[in-house]
C-alpha cells in the first residue's frame, strides 16, 4: 500500500505494526481478528481519504485518531464493554497519542513498549516455538506469509497452514492481554528469535523493492536494545543478540555503492563502516560473556566481531571463524549454518575444498535458497570454473527477490560470459 509520491513506501507497514500493537492491548490477545480488522479498516480509510485530500501533516497521528474512534465504537457495540468505554476513551486520549522517550520504553514493571509487549503476548509457550516466532513475525512485524516462509526456508503453503493453526490456538484463548515479569523468561527465546529474523529480513531479505531495508534493521536494533536493558529480559543471550545486531548494522553504510548496487563484503569500503556501532557491539559482546550461558547469538556475534575487526578482507581470521561455525553447528545445526561454514572453509582452505564442502550439503534443502546458488557461483568462479559459475549465477538470478539482487547476479553473469 502506498500513496504515490507522498510517503515512504514502507510507511503503512510500520503503521500496521504500531496500530495492531495498541489495538491488541485494547481488545486482548484473544480478539486478534478484531484488532486486525480495525487496523486494516483504518489503513484503507487513510488511503481513500488521502488520495482525495492529500496526506495530512502528521499521518501517524491521523491514523491513531481514526483507529481510536473505531476502537471505542467497537467496544460500545459490545454490551459487556459498555461500562468500560468511558474509561477507555480517557485511556486512549492520555496514552495512545503519547510519544515515549527511549528511557521511558522500559521500567522495572512489565513492558511499556507496545510493540514489544505484543511480541511477548503472541509468544504463547503452549505453541511450538517455531509457530510462536512465525506468528510474531506476521502479526507484530508485518511480514507476509511469503516472507515468514522465506525466513524459515519453508514453502508458503506449509507456512500458511502453520500460521492458521497458531491463530486458532490464540483466538481460542480467553487470556487477557496482561503480562507480568514472571511471564517474560519463558517467552524470551521466541521474541529474541523474532527480533533476529526481523533484522535479517532488513539486512538481506525478500522485499521486492530493495534488498536492504535499513528501517527494519533499525527497529530490530531498537527492540534488541530494549531486551538487553529490561531487568526481566536482560539475559546474557539478549545482550549477545544486541551485540550481534550492532556489529552487522555497522556494515550497512557500505553494503551498496554510490549507484545503489549491492556489494559483497570483500568489495565494501571499510572506512564507511560505522565504528561507533562496532565499538558498541564489541563492548556488548564482552558484557554478554558473564555467566555460563553460551547461546547461538554469542557465537554469531563472535563471528561478526572477527569480520568487524579485520583491517582488510585478507586479514579475516578464517580459521577462527570456521571453528566458531563448528561450535554453532553443535548448538543449532541447520542447512544455513552448514552453508556459512562451507563458505568460510572455502576462504580458509581454497575454492576447490570449498566446492567439495558446498556440494556435500543437502541440496534438496538448499537448492531453492538464493544464497546457496550464489555461494556456488562465487566459489566456482574463484576456482576458475567459469561455466559452472555462470550456471549457478543464472540459478541465483531466477531466485532473486529484488531488482538489486537481480542486478547483482546479472553483473556476475556478465563477468563470466567472456570465459564461457
Amino acid at each position: 500500500m502506498s500513496v504515490d509520491g507522498a510517503l515512504d513506501p514502507h510507511f503503512f507497514r510500520h503503521e500496521w505494526a504500531r496500530l495492531l500493537a495498541v489495538l491488541v492491548r485494547v481488545f486482548g490477545v484473544h480478539n486478534l481478528a478484531l484488532a486486525e480488522d480495525v487496523a486494516q479498516q483504518t489503513l484503507w480509510r487513510a488511503m481513500e481519504v488521502w488520495k482525495q485530500s492529500g496526506v495530512p501533516e502528521n499521518p501517524s497521528a491521523w491514523l491513531s485518531t481514526v483507529a481510536k474512534r473505531a476502537a471505542i465504537d467497537e467496544l460500545r457495540r459490545e454490551r459487556a464493554h459498555a461500562r468500560a468505554a468511558p474509561e477507555l476513551a480517557r485511556y486512549l486520549e492520555s496514552e495512545w497519542t503519547r510519544v515515549p522517550t527511549v528511557d521511558e520504553l522500559f521500567s522495572p514493571q512489565p513492558l511499556h513498549d507496545d510493540e514489544l509487549r505484543v511480541m511477548f503476548s503472541l509468544a504463547q509457550p503452549r505453541l511450538p516455538e517455531a509457530s510462536q516466532v512465525a506468528l510474531v513475525l506476521q502479526l507484530s512485524c508485518g511480514f507476509s506469509v511469503e516472507e515468514v516462509a522465506a525466513a524459515f526456508l519453508d514453502t508458503p503453503v506449509a507456512m500458511r497452514k502453520r500460521l492458521q493453526r497458531a491463530r486458532r490456538a490464540i483466538d481460542g484463548s480467553r487470556s487477557l492481554y496482561v503480562l507480568t515479569e514472571s511471564d517474560l523468561p519463558a517467552r524470551l527465546a521466541s521474541v529474541q528469535r523474532a527480533v533476529y529474523l526481523l533484522f535479517n529480513e532488513g539486512y538481506h531479505g525478500a522485499c521486492p523493492e530493495t534488498a536492504v531495508r535499513e528501517d527494519l534493521c533499525r527497529e530490530a536494533l531498537r527492540l534488541a536494545g530494549l531486551l538487553a536493558a529490561h531487568p526481566a529480559t536482560r539475559a546474557p543471550s539478549s545482550i549477545a543478540l544486541a551485540a550481534l545486531l550492532h556489529l552487522h548494522a555497522a556494515r550497512l553504510p557500505a553494503r551498496r555503492d554510490a549507484d545503489g548496487a549491492l556489494l559483497p563484503w570483500s568489495e565494501q569500503r571499510r572506512e564507511l563502516w560505522d565504528r561507533a556501532l562496532v565499538a558498541r557491539g564489541l563492548a556488548l559482546l564482552d558484557e554478554s560473556s558473564t555467566g555460563d550461558e553460551l547461546s547461538t547469538f554469542h557465537v554469531e556475534a563472535a563471528i561478526a566481531a572477527c569480520h568487524a575487526t579485520a583491517a582488510t578482507p585478507e586479514d579475516t581470521p578464517w580459521d577462527r571463524i570456521v571453528g566458531l561455525y563448528d561450535t554453532l553447528a553443535r548448538l543449532a545445526p541447520s542447512p544455513v549454518v552448514a552453508l556459512s561454514r562451507a563458505i568460510a572453509v572455502a576462504h580458509r582452505d581454497g575454492p576447490e575444498r570449498g566446492l567439495r564442502e558446498l556440494r556435500a550439503l543437502p541440496a534438496a534443502e538448499l537448492e531453492g535458497y538464493v544464497f546457496y546458488q550464489a555461494a556456488l557461483g562465487e566459489t566456482s568462479a574463484r576456482a576458475g570454473k567459469r561455466r559452472e559459475a555462470r550456471e549457478h549465477w543464472e540459478a541465483a538470478l531466477r531466485l532473486a527477490r529484488s531488482p538489486m539482487e537481480r542486478e547483482f547476479f546479472e553483473r556476475r553473469i556478465g563477468e563470466t560470459a567472456r570465459f564461457v
